[in-house]
């Protein structure tokens, strides 16, 4: 559960740095963002990211809390965090899942998805 969590403290380090970032996702990624927008492989990820580190949007950042792994398979988990998204108008709080696998080097990341908590926050 180690190498799972470093893969979740990489990407919340890395979420200014383009190729460190990319680098932690598998070829065929899917991330579905904040605001709804779906990315569908590295490629495009790397585009989007370098398209948002040009813009306002540079300036926000997150810090992602895991509250629970768990594995489907040896090589498959699944990791549900709470995300706190600093640097926008409005400071919010989001729930954050991802799918990461298992790879000859290390865990990386296949689907990302956040879910912005409108309502009041209850655990």
């Amino acid at each position: 559960m180690d190498d799972i969590r470093r893969t979740i403290a990489d990407a919340e380090r890395h979420q200014s740095d383009l190729d460190p970032f990319v680098a932690l996702h598998t070829e065929d990624v899917v991330v579905v963002n904040l605001a709804g927008r779906r990315v569908l492989g590295r490629a495009a990820l790397r585009d989007a990211m370098a398209a948002a580190l040009d813009s306002p949007l540079a300036d926000v950042t997150t810090r992602s809390d895991v509250e629970d792994i768990r594995l489907v398979s040896p090589d498959v988990a699944i990791v549900s965090c709470l995300k706190h998204v600093s640097g926008l108008a409005d400071e919010l709080t989001a729930r954050l899942t991802y799918v990461l696998v298992r790879q000859p080097d290390r865990w990386r990341i296949a689907v990302a998805q956040t879910t912005p908590i409108t309502a009041p926050f209850a655990p």
